[in-house]
């Protein structure tokens, strides 16, 4: 009996030892959002948006963006009549302006920007801040292990109501990711690359290259490549929004 009793409650220490050391779903995504922008103290760089593949025809754009911890703002370059076109993003709201506007205008992250990308797709990503994250499992995408995550929407301002995610175990950045709408209705997925490096710190850890968007329903695709990442300080004033029209 007493052997009994001693191997049960090994058992049960290991168990509680197990648990205790799983991953928190916080955690991971802190980690997986600095890939992507979030939680940078300041960052710069340059995103072109190839339009939809077996969609509606629209030209590429290209866009500048910087974005501190909570701020993040873009301004078109091409194609020539968005030239000048801005969209800042303060926390959970978001203003866009473009030249001949007098004052800026709150838009939804959720509006469309180019082919399957939405507005909030370019900003820098705080899945963290807007998001309530769980750990539902890990599974392998493409021979890689991944943490599975289940993201719920902190408010009806997330660019998605919810999102499953898959993070890399070991080098905890996003690699797949399922959009949903409010009544569960997938919507898009998209997959991730980092062929970027950014330092920050004193450690350097890879920064998103590609984001792959693929709509749900139609052979549509949309591409966002990344380029020319800079780490840099930014002043608070580059993200007010009563300088936007300037």
């Amino acid at each position: 009996m007493k052997n009994a009793l001693s191997l049960i409650t090994g058992l049960l220490l290991l168990a509680g030892s197990a648990q205790a050391a799983d991953p928190d779903a916080a955690e991971i995504l802190q980690s997986s959002d600095r890939s992507r922008g979030g939680g940078i103290p300041g960052i710069r760089w340059t995103v072109r948006i190839v339009p939809s593949q077996g969609g509606d025809s629209e030209p590429e754009r290209l866009l500048t963006l910087k974005a501190n911890a909570t701020a993040s703002l873009a301004e078109t370059r091409e194609p020539v009549r968005f030239k000048g076109s801005k969209l800042l993003q303060i926390d959970r709201n978001m203003w866009m302006s473009r030249p001949g506007l007098k004052k800026p205008i709150p838009i939804s992250p959720r509006q469309k920007l180019s082919g399957q990308a939405a507005q909030g797709d370019i900003a820098s990503t705080n899945y963290a801040v807007d998001y309530q994250g769980k750990l539902l499992r890990e599974e392998e995408v493409n021979g890689e292990p991944t943490y599975v995550l289940e993201l719920t929407a902190i408010n009806k301002f997330c660019t998605y109501d919810r999102i499953t995610y898959w993070v890399s175990k070991q080098r905890l950045v996003g690699v797949k990711a399922d959009f949903f709408s409010l009544s569960g209705k997938l919507l898009k997925s998209a997959t991730f690359e980092y062929g970027n490096q950014i330092t920050h710190e004193k450690k350097t850890f890879p920064f998103v290259s590609k984001m792959t968007i693929k709509d749900a329903l139609t052979p549509a695709e949309t591409t966002l490549v990344y380029s020319d990442v800079q780490v840099t300080e930014l002043a608070r004033a580059e993200f007010d929004v009563n300088r936007l029209g300037n």
